[in-house]
Formats: structure tokens, sequence, C-alpha cells
């Protein structure tokens, strides 16, 4: 399967103006996919379901359920192929509703084949959507992984409190859980990587009011990166995740501290590929005509070194084939999602970076 990938990624490098024509490399896809409510038909009295059952507002039975799993599985199986022949090795998911739907995910016909393993656990998150990084065993062994919470102590009007001292009676404060973040760190090609996946704090009830909830996503996710710098200054780390900001927005431009142009990003550091896509026009999602990307994979620093002696960025990308947009009415060219009882595919389009590394004759 190797061999396969090489040749293609060599055939398409030839004109490259960084890569010369006798050298040949391989390739591995990293993808992040919001799937947008994959739920199944079984209700759970903890979280609020209710809309993805068999009575609910989707009227969401068996048959829908199957039908999403079938596009997703589509989705996933083909993300990267027009240069990597194989599915992606890494793949971070949100809006999965638990871990039977991993299950019936990956062991779907279109899925069956490659073997993926699942990493997940429950979040708070009132709707039970969580997050989840799928594997192909065959390429990255797992060493350790953990979720990790993201807990802000709100007033009365939901605004975010910092050192709220022990004085203060509780019923002025309360304590507010949302998605937590998930680190995965194992070997990839026998290099050591984490991969964090993250589903930031959506716009409901205004972008700006919302706004210091993303920041605080963004500042525990740095927070993460810190930790693993800490250990390895040279640690090779991938956060992923739908962040519900652009690339410029203050939760990933200053919280996360991610930098967009290459050559500014020093060791230490962290580098946004998605931000050259957002300025070339490129979207993940749209809202009222205008176009974001708010799914995006962001890498440490010595993951974008063009030396390609170990497992190094190359591109990244937005997968929108058609098969997945709106092709006509108001929405034409939009993410086709579920909608007026028709299943779809998702509202957001899914993110993708290659990495590849020289092989050496």
């Amino acid at each position: 399967m190797r061999k396969k990938t090489t040749i293609t990624i060599l055939a398409l490098l030839l004109f490259s103006c960084l890569l010369a024509q006798d050298r040949t490399f391989m390739v591995h896809t990293i993808a992040f996919y919001n799937t947008e409510n994959l739920f199944d038909t079984i209700n759970n009295p903890k979280t609020n379901d209710e809309e993805f059952l068999p009575a609910g507002e989707y009227f969401w039975n068996s048959g829908k359920y199957q039908h999403k799993l079938d596009n997703i599985a589509e989705v996933l199986a083909d993300i990267g192929s027009d240069t990597n022949p194989d599915p992606p090795s890494i793949i971070g998911l949100a809006e999965v509703e638990n871990r039977q739907v991993l299950e019936d995910l990956v062991q779907n016909p279109k899925l069956a084949k490659i073997s993926y393993g699942i990493i997940h656990f429950d979040s708070p998150d009132r709707r039970g959507i969580d997050v989840a990084l799928l594997y192909d065993k065959k390429k990255f062994r797992p060493e350790s992984y953990k979720s990790i919470p993201l807990v802000f102590t709100v007033d009365e009007k939901g605004r975010i409190v910092k050192n709220v001292p022990d004085t203060i009676p509780d019923k002025k404060y309360r304590k507010y859980f949302t998605r937590s973040q998930l680190l995965v760190t194992g070997l990839l090609e026998g290099e050591e990587f984490s991969f964090i996946v993250s589903h930031w704090p959506s716009r409901g009830g205004g972008e700006k009011k919302t706004r210091p909830y993303r920041d605080a996503a963004g500042e525990l996710n740095r927070k993460i990166v810190d930790s693993l710098y800490k250990i390895n200054p040279k640690a090779k780390i991938v956060t992923m995740g739908d962040f519900n900001d652009g690339p410029y927005n203050n939760s990933v431009r200053k919280e996360l501290a991610a930098k967009d142009r290459k050559e500014q990003v020093k060791p230490l550091e962290l580098y946004n590929p998605m931000g050259e896509l957002a300025r070339s026009g490129m979207g993940s999602v749209a809202y009222r005509d205008n176009w974001d990307i708010f799914d995006q994979i962001v890498l440490s620093e010595p993951i974008i070194h063009d030396d390609f002696n170990t497992l190094e960025f190359w591109k990244a990308g937005v997968y929108n084939k058609t098969y997945i947009t709106q092709t006509s009415g108001k929405y034409k060219g939009y993410p086709l999602r579920t909608w007026d009882g028709e299943v779809g595919y998702s509202d957001h389009f899914p993110v993708y970076v290659y990495l590849i590394k020289e092989i050496k004759k």
C-alpha cells in the first residue's frame, strides 16, 4: 500500500519547485470533520437528544441513521484522495453522540477495511455531542490519551468570572461545563506525535457575547500545547477542531497564539496553514453568503521544516467536492446538510493536511 502512495506523490510533485524530480515520499493525510449531529436513534435521558429520535423534529429513524453513517463514511474514505490514495491516517471528529455511533461508523463497509481505532470520552455537553479521534491501526500506535475539561465560572448573566473568592456565596456564581478537549499521544510511523481534538463553544447568542467562551477554549488549548513543549521543545503537535472562530479571531491568533504565515513561526510556536486558505477565499462554513474557516488544523514548529527527513507539513486543503455541496437553490455552494427531512452530510466541509517524509534510496 505504501508503494502506491509514494509513487502517486512523486508523480504529483514532479512539477513542484519545492521538491526535486528524483525524490520519493511517504505521505499521511490528517483530517478533521465536524459531522453535524451524528446521533443514533436511542434516547439518552441525561442529554438533550430529543430532536434525533423517531418522534423528534427530524423523525430520526434507523434508515436515516444508516444513511447518515454511509454519507460520513464516504467522505472520510475519500479525504485527500486527490494526492494520497490511502484514506486519512488520523481523523479528528466533532459532533458525535457517543462511542456506539463511532463503532457503527468504523464498521461501515466504506471504512471497515481500513481498521480504524477509536479514542473517545463522553463530555459534559448538554446535547451530548463529543469529539473523538480515529486512527489507522497500521500506521499509528496510541501510547497515552486523556480528556481535559473546559469549565468556566459564570455569573447570573453568563459572563465568565475569574479568581472568585471562596467567601462569595455560591448562589451568585455557577460552574459552566462545555465540551472537553481530547489529547492523544502516540507513534505515527515511529515518530512521536500529539493530537489535540476540540470543539470550541458556539456563537449561539451572538458572536460578541460568546467570544469569552472561545477565548477560554483557546487559552486551554494553548496550555495543553505548552505542557507538551515543556516536556519536549521539539514536540510534534497537531491541534485541530471546529474553533467556531476564524484564523484571525482573538481566540486563535492571541489565546492559541497560532501564526498564519509560516516564515513568522519561531521555536515553541504554532503555525496555522488555514490562514492562507482563508486569505485565498476558501471556507469550511458559510453564513449569509459569507465564508469562513472555523475548522482548522494547527501545527507545532518542528512539523513545518522543509527538509522532510521526518514527517513534515506539505500542504493543507478544504475538502469541498460537489457531491457534499448544495447544487441549487438559495444555499447553492453551501455544504449539503440534513434539512427538510433529507439526510445530508454536514454543515461543515472537512479540512486536511498532508505530512510527508522523504524515502531515502
